[in-house]
């Protein structure tokens, strides 16, 4: 998998976790209580995306329920039922399955990362690039406090009025980074289950690559 599609599924992730935030810890003015809260009430989301990382830029579509997550960037389409995940590469005509281990998801997973995040990462205020969009959003900043751990930092901006997220910008181990602005919202979605689930009928010619 590519890097960058790497990235974008743990920014898949990372949507799909923010409710578990205020169950650690509310700092930063309360804003990230406000946004775990906008997430309960807000059902099933689609967010439209667009991401730049060292290898290019990229458009995307994440469709959010839950800890369960379907994505569809880079040509390739991601399920995450909150267990397994499977990734189509129509490419290739394969689709790999896995099945996160505990140490696997928090080399992978925010879900992961952030349920733990108390005790592995610092969070603050963040400072905003132009001084005139403080009056627009809020920044909160995560800092690893581990040197080696996978994801060193998450930078979320949210809008001050919505609590919806405007802009995510992942710190991978290594200096990569992956800037991910939110291009368009809707929630209210009544997604079912299925949906975060690959359906094998719907890909009979797909090479199956069980990696669990």
């Amino acid at each position: 998998m590519k890097e960058i599609h790497r990235l974008l599924v743990i920014f898949a992730a990372l949507l799909a976790c923010v409710p578990s935030l205020s169950a650690q810890q509310a700092d930063a003015g309360g804003v990230v209580e406000r946004v775990a809260d906008m997430f309960r009430k807000a059902g099933g989301i689609q967010a439209g995306f667009t991401a730049r990382t060292s290898e290019g830029s990229s458009t995307g579509t994440i469709r959010l329920k839950g800890d369960k997550f379907l994505l569809e960037a880079q040509g390739v389409t991601t399920w995450f039922d909150g267990r397994t995940q499977w990734s189509y590469l129509p490419s290739t005509g394969e689709v790999n399955i896995s099945e996160p281990s505990p140490e696997e998801l928090q080399a992978l997973n925010p879900y992961a990362w952030l349920s733990l995040y108390r005790e592995n990462y610092r969070v603050e205020w963040g400072k905003m690039n132009n001084p005139g969009d403080s009056s627009l959003y809020y920044k909160v900043v995560l800092t690893a406090t581990d040197a080696g751990r996978d994801l060193q930092g998450i930078v979320l901006q949210v809008s001050r009025d919505t609590f919806r997220p405007v802009r995510v910008t992942l710190k991978q181990l290594g200096g990569e980074e992956a800037d991910i602005a939110v291009t368009a919202w809707k929630s209210g979605q009544a997604w079912a289950d299925s949906l975060f689930v690959f359906d094998a009928k719907q890909y009979p010619d797909a090479e199956v690559v069980d990696l669990r």
